[in-house]
C-alpha cells in the first residue's frame, strides 16, 4: 500500500477549491508537506489521465482538466492505482503445501471482489461532493 491515493486526492481538491486559478507545483507540495519533485510526478501522472491541465510560462500552473463534478473519486483511484490496496506478499507460496499451492489463487478472487466494491463506491462520490467538505 502507497500514499498515492490520498496525494492525488489531495492535489485534484486543492485545484477545485482554487475556482479556476492555475495553482503552481511547489504550492501544492506545500499543501501536502512533501517535496515538489514528488508532488510534480502525481501531477504529471494525474495529467496523463486526463485530470488536470497546465499552462507553462510565469503565469502558468496547474488546473482541472473538466469540473469536479465530471470527475469522480473511482477516475483518481484508477488513475493512482498499481497494486491492491491490501498490498501483495513479497514471498512464493510452498506449491507443496495444500494452502500454498492455492492461496494466491484465492486471495487474486477476494482481491477481485474487493476491488470491484471499492470502486463501485467510489464511482458515487464525486471529487465536487468530497471538495464540499472543506470551508
Amino acid at each position: 500500500m502507497n500514499g498515492r491515493f490520498q496525494i492525488a486526492v489531495h492535489i485534484l481538491t486543492l485545484l477545485s477549491k482554487a475556482n479556476c486559478e492555475l495553482l503552481s507545483s511547489d504550492y501544492i507540495a506545500g499543501s501536502i508537506n512533501i517535496n515538489p519533485a514528488l508532488a510534480r510526478k502525481e501531477i504529471s501522472n494525474l495529467r496523463n489521465y486526463g485530470l488536470i491541465t497546465s499552462k507553462e510560462g510565469k503565469s502558468g500552473g496547474y488546473g482541472l482538466n473538466k469540473s469536479s463534478g465530471q470527475i469522480t473519486l473511482a477516475d483518481i483511484y484508477q488513475a493512482v492505482r498499481n497494486q491492491p490496496f491490501l498490498g501483495l506478499a513479497k514471498n512464493s507460496p510452498n506449491p507443496d503445501c495444500p494452502v500454498g499451492k492455492q492461496i494466491n489463487k484465492n486471495i487474486d478472487s477476494l482481491y477481485a471482489d474487493l476491488d470491484k466494491t471499492l470502486f463501485t463506491k467510489l464511482k458515487t462520490i464525486t471529487l465536487a461532493d468530497f471538495s464540499e467538505k472543506f470551508d
